[in-house]
Order: structure tokens, then sequence, then C-alpha cells
């Protein structure tokens, strides 16, 4: 398979395995709001996420963060109701 070189289609890509992080794991999300530890708590998933990113998607593209900003904006945006020391 050709790795994704459409800056739009690895955005694609880095969204959807966020969502799939949050879907399955949305307890743990939650409990990491809360305790302001949820990079920590979820260190596994996303660095697994991570991998399967970089495996897909063309290295010119790492540096534009596409894959952190998902991370950042379906894990911890979408829980903005949840109490925290954050926010």
């Amino acid at each position: 398979m050709p790795l994704i070189e459409i800056e739009e289609a690895a955005r694609r890509l880095a969204r959807a395995i966020a969502s799939d992080i949050s879907l399955y794991n949305e307890d743990k999300i939650t409990q990491g709001v809360k305790d302001d530890n949820l990079f920590e708590v979820l260190e596994e998933e996303i660095e697994e996420g991570r991998a399967l990113y970089n495996s897909r998607v063309s290295p010119k593209l790492y540096g534009r963060n596409l894959y952190e900003r998902a991370i950042v904006d379906i894990l911890v945006r979408s829980k903005g109701h949840v109490p925290s020391k954050l926010w």
C-alpha cells in the first residue's frame, strides 16, 4: 500500500485513529481528564496509534503534527464537560 502523501488524507487517518482510541477507552479518558494524567493513562494506546499513523503516512507530513492535533481535538476537547483541574 502506498504511503499517504496528501495532507487532508493524513488528517482524516489521524482523526480516525484518535476516534478509535476514544471509542474503546471512554472510561480511561474521562478518568485521565479528571485526574490530569490523560496522556500517561493512554500512553500505550496513543503510541500504538502513532505507530500505525507513521506506517501509513509519508514522513514529509510528520512535522505538521496532524496526529497530535487529532489526539487533542478528539480526546481532550470532547471532554470539556468533565470536571478537571485543567479548566
